[in-house]
Formats: C-alpha cells, structure tokens, sequence
C-alpha cells in the first residue's frame, strides 16, 4: 500500500521539494507497474482525469508499459468521432485533428449506441445493470488514442454513472467493477480516521504526521493478519453477520476492534507487566529503612 505525503506550496517545510498531486498521482502509478510482473490497470477519480496524469500513462517513457485507465467521465465531457486517415491536401493547409464532436454523457440518447444488459459486483452485491457503449476520442487523452465511454444505468441509483477507459478488451462488467471498486479508498480513509486514531493527530510538523500515518499501516497490516488467520482456523464463526446484513462475507476492521475490545483487560494486565519489567530493580520497591532495602 503506497502513499506519498502532500503540502500545498505555501505550506512546505524547509529542504522539501514542491510536487503536485497529479505527479504524485504518476510516480505511485510508475511504482506500481514497475513492482508488477503484468499490466496494471489504473483507476482513479475522475479529479486526477487531467492530461498531466493521462498522457504519462498512455505515453510511456522509454523501456515502460503503457497504463491503461479507468476513470469517472465528466458531464461536460469533449468526445470526438474517431479521424480516419485522408490523404493530404494538395491545396495546403493545416490536416484536421479531430473528428466530428458527438454530444457529451448526459445527451446519451443521441448517442448511436442501444442500451445493453450486463451482471456485474457492485457495492457487496451481484447486480444487474444497463449501459451504453460508445467508441470516440477523448480531449484530454488526444487525437490519436481511442477511448470507450460508458453510461451506466445501475438499479438503486437515480444518477446514471459515465466512465471512460482506454482499455477497449474489458467488458462493462469489468470496467463498472473496476470503478466502484474504487470507492473502497473511501473505506480505507474512513479506518484511518475514525477507527484507527489519524483525525486525533495534532501534529504541526512533518515528522509526527510521518510517524503517526506509519503506526497505522502497520496496525492495519496486523490487523488483517491476524484476521486471515482466524479466517483460516475458525471460518466465519468469529464475526457472525450483522442482522442488517446477513449476507457479509468479508471482515471489517469494526469487527477485529470489537473484537480485540472483548480481551481489554488482558491486553491492559499485559501491558502493565511489560511497564513493570522496563522500571529499574530499585524502583520496584518502596524505599524503607537499610534492612527493608537489603531484603
């Protein structure tokens, strides 16, 4: 699990130098595929959708892989008809860039495209969904690469969705799964927040917030260590589901903290033994007259 540290400008600590998100966003993205044995595939808000983090990723640099995308599609969206390749203008003139501009997300009815089915994991259940499919070209990713954009219709939403990859061998399924997994970054946030201590940091420099963000991570990999573990030895019998959500799979770091809560009081004898064989010998014992001292 990767992360990289972000100061605004004018709040940077002495010696460090300025990088802005979306380069962050890219050198997590180069980390990633280069610890890979195959291709990843990206997926991101659709606030790092910016030329600066698209054109590295289907652009790469020298002995790279190219990063295909999936990300949220905005609703003033320029999609362009792809160019087909025209012979050149004995006149002169500047060659044409783009194709024919076709009507953003929300004017999908215009779009060509009929509405298609498809069954896809969505928020912890198996649901079934309608899209559009629509092949075009991209104002932030350029003229030359082809890109899919989607609407999707999911049941339980009134909003449709729209998304828009590079990676034109993944069906619907894959490419809505792919994006509403992303939204467990959300999950992750809401553990180190509220579950794991990181809103009760009152740090003004850069080293406690370090220190602090790095006990967590360790935390949270015991924690689901141990967690595998019992999954291993015990099933689910552990964490019996939530009468509100009977068809739970999956462990939450809610319930390893109940049920580490449930052993409180030996973990705070332990802790006190642990404190007790820190303290120096003669201060163990209460200071008395030479012979109580001797004994």
């Amino acid at each position: 699990m990767a992360s990289r540290l972000y100061f605004r400008k004018s709040q940077l600590p002495i010696g460090e130098s300025f990088c802005t998100k979306t380069d962050w966003a890219v050198d997590m993205l180069r980390q990633a595929d280069a610890e890979s044995a195959v291709p990843i595939l990206a997926v991101f808000d659709g606030a790092y959708a910016m030329e600066t983090v698209i054109g590295p990723c289907l652009n790469p640099p020298p002995n790279g892989r190219r990063i295909e995308f999936v990300t949220r599609l905005r609703k003033d969206a320029r999609l362009y008809q792809p160019l087909e390749k025209t012979t050149k203008n004995p006149q002169g003139g500047r060659p044409r860039k783009w194709g024919r501009r076709l009507p953003t997300p929300p004017q999908h009815a215009q779009w060509k495209a009929k509405w298609q089915t498809g069954r896809a994991y969505v928020y912890g259940k198996l649901r079934t969904f309608r899209y559009k499919r629509l092949r075009c070209c991209w104002s932030v990713s350029g003229s030359q690469q082809i890109v899919w954009a989607y609407v999707f219709d999911v049941p339980g939403y009134d909003k449709l969705w729209s998304t828009v990859t590079s990676a034109g061998d993944l069906s619907a399924a894959q490419v809505l799964a792919a994006n509403t997994g992303r939204f467990r970054q959300e999950d992750g946030f809401r553990d180190h927040k509220g579950r794991l201590g990181m809103e009760e940091c009152r740090a003004w420099t850069k080293e406690p917030i370090l220190r602090t963000f790095q006990v967590q991570m360790l935390a949270l990999t015991l924690l689901r260590l141990v967690q595998f573990r019992l999954d291993e030895a015990r099933g689910t019998r552990w964490r019996p589901a939530p009468p509100w959500n009977p068809e739970k799979k999956h462990a939450s770091i809610l319930d390893l903290r109940r049920l580490f809560w449930k052993h409180r009081e030996r973990f705070s004898q332990l802790l006190a033994a642990l404190d007790d064989l820190r303290k120096p010998p003669q201060t163990k014992y209460s200071r008395g007259p030479q012979t109580a001292r001797a004994a």
